[in-house]
């Protein structure tokens, strides 16, 4: 008899051990799945955003022969939603961070396919593109709050660096597309933008299949607090030196060296390859040596491109200082993974996780009120003096975004 409940005992604790051992494992197994697929958001979306990044600017000096003024113009319109992020997730709040970022997906996929299709004017071009953008921005920070919701706090830096990987990754199919139809099919832009619209509906029909259980119900919300005084700043900083960036430096390439889609798009097939290791090692690096040092490390290459966006066709000849130029466009190109690095520092101060994902919209709408007004003065600047004068003005914007860097701190550990 004694035998019997010693033999009883034994098994209630071997079944207790297993059914809480086959939990964990199924509880595993959503992890990934759920991970699984928003690493095919990223994919298909990567697809999506290779194709814009490479045929963009050539499509409006091909298309729409803008000026150095003009072009600092349209930067007003298209970077309009991203400063209207705080009333888009303040009114949207109801529908939470999944389905928000499968509208987003089909916000950019509506816009795509105006671009390609129904963009008889100019006017209906910058029609369509806002929605390209708001689809885009919507996106931007939802991108990395799900991400770290779906990953430990030791390993935010490095699931956000393999998501990133994967959108870097299918960049390159975006590029492909770009490069072999223009250079060889006689592809319209008409064609890339339709494929780049179809991508981006795919991801958003994905984003429909991920419900994870723990932050599904999730709502966003307005978020604005003194604590996150330091992100807020470096926010507006980083965008006014990124929006120069992201607006000159393809036009310097475009307008002083005279380089085409097709040689874009193989710039963007180095940028792959060049950011996927980038990103990883970025990843693995905020986790080792924290935000502080990221970043800062990036404020002084920043500092370095923007001079030799500057000077190197003052200093060498045409065939040379191209090729300096776009060496910087490659490397500016690569350190966008950095932006990762803010993004974990908010989550590793905030105190409700619920607050993450709106500061980061908060964070990316200062980004963005800055990013409207830079370009605009870039355009007159250029046309008043010369290009060179505008990257000078970037290199001082790095500068003080080195000094707000060394003041990050990181002290409070993830809830």
């Amino acid at each position: 008899m004694l035998g019997v409940c010693i033999y009883t005992m034994n098994q209630i604790k071997e079944d207790t051990f297993l059914r809480r051992k086959l939990n964990r494992i199924v509880f595993s197994f959503n992890e990934d799945r759920d991970f699984s697929l928003f690493l095919a958001v990223g994919f298909f979306t990567g697809i999506g955003s290779g194709i814009n990044s490479s045929v963009f600017n050539n499509y409006l000096n091909d298309v729409y022969h803008l000026t150095e003024t003009a072009r600092g113009i349209v930067e007003f319109p298209r970077e309009m939603p991203g400063a209207l992020l705080i009333v888009v997730f303040f009114l949207f709040s109801f529908l939470g961070d999944i389905r928000l970022a499968s509208i987003s997906m089909f916000l950019a996929s509506l816009g795509m396919m105006g671009l390609g299709l129904f963009s008889p004017t100019f006017i209906t071009m910058l029609f369509w593109m806002v929605v390209v953008n708001l689809g885009t921005h919507i996106y931007m920070p939802l991108s990395s709050g799900i991400g770290m919701n779906l990953s430990e706090k030791e390993q935010y830096g490095v699931r956000l660096g393999r998501y990133n990987a994967y959108c870097l990754s299918a960049t390159i199919f975006g590029y492909l597309i770009v490069w072999l139809g223009f250079k060889y099919l006689g592809i319209t832009y008409s064609i890339v933008f339709t494929i780049a619209a179809v991508c981006y509906s795919i991801a958003g029909v994905i984003f429909l299949f991920l419900k994870p259980k723990h932050y599904a119900k999730r709502k966003v919300r307005f978020v604005i607090k003194k604590k996150y005084l330091l992100f807020y700043i470096l926010s507006i900083v980083n965008g006014a030196r990124k929006q120069i960036f992201l607006t000159f430096a393809p036009w310097v390439l475009i307008k002083v060296y005279h380089l085409g889609t097709p040689t874009f798009a193989m710039l963007g097939f180095i940028i792959a390859f060049v950011s996927i290791a980038t990103r990883t090692i970025v990843g693995r690096a905020i986790d080792r040596l924290g935000e502080r040092v990221v970043l800062s490390v990036e404020a002084v290459v920043l500092i370095v491109l923007c001079m030799g966006y500057a000077f190197s066709s003052l200093i060498f000849p045409v065939s040379v200082a191209v090729i300096i130029t776009a060496a910087c466009f490659i490397l500016d190109n690569s350190l966008s993974a950095v932006e990762m690095a803010r993004s974990t520092y908010v989550k590793k101060i905030s105190d409700d996780p619920d607050e993450v994902i709106p500061t980061l919209s908060t964070g990316t709408s200062f980004d963005h009120v800055v990013s409207m007004t830079i370009p605009f003065f870039g355009g007159l600047i250029w046309t008043a003096f010369n290009f060179s004068t505008v990257f000078v003005i970037a290199a001082f914007i790095a500068v003080i975004n080195l000094f707000l860097s060394f003041k990050i701190k990181t002290t409070k550990s993830v809830e």
